[in-house]
């Protein structure tokens, strides 16, 4: 059985719960199961720590320069987004492992990011409540599902605001290791779906 690399991409004012609620899935749906399933890490542009929007500091498990490769790479939201889009360093980076992952998930206002590197042309998507009417800057030719808590477009998978991405998490266990393992982790975690 393949062990797939989850990469979570860390920024500076990043929503905690963006990026902590997807970790917690995946490490939990893979302790379960002897540790087999995925091997989770944060990567960040280096490896100084970096601060949510509401202080806690996180040090990310790699840096750009020494990450592994990644088969499953999360793009959380926050404040921070907005800063994201207009770093090229990150852009680029997020651009070139996106050509190599099987899939790519947003939590909250990461979809700015897919947004804006064209990514969401013509793909069905969505994002958090607030954000829909900003949106159109960032993908005038995405397809916005609004109301939706996740949406599954293939290699590309978005969620709404939050504790949407344990949705889309559990989600995306779910397609790779069948609904019972799924389930499972939800229970553990004590989640209701």
């Amino acid at each position: 059985m393949k062990k797939y690399n989850v990469g979570i991409l860390l920024f500076p004012d990043i929503e905690t719960l963006d990026f902590a609620g997807p970790f917690e899935v995946f490490s939990v749906a893979s302790e379960l199961n002897n540790f087999e399933l995925f091997n989770v890490f944060t990567i960040a542009k280096t490896n100084a720590p970096v601060q949510s929007v509401h202080g806690l500091s996180v040090n990310p498990s790699y840096s750009f320069l020494n990450h592994p490769k990644i088969d499953i790479l999360i793009i959380p939201g926050g404040f921070g987004t907005r800063k994201v889009v207009k770093d090229y360093d990150i852009m680029n980076w997020v651009k070139k492992n996106h050509n190599s992952t099987q899939l790519t998930l947003t939590i909250c206002t990461g979809a700015m990011v897919l947004g804006a590197l064209g990514l969401l042309d013509k793909i069905e998507y969505t994002t958090h409540h607030l954000l829909f009417d900003e949106m159109k800057n960032f993908a005038p030719k995405g397809i916005l599902l609004k109301g939706h808590r996740f949406v599954d477009s293939g290699k590309i998978q978005t969620s709404a605001g939050i504790t949407a991405g344990i949705e889309l998490s559990l989600h995306t266990v779910a397609k790779f290791f069948g609904d019972k393992v799924a389930k499972e982790t939800a229970n553990y975690m004590e989640y209701v779906t």
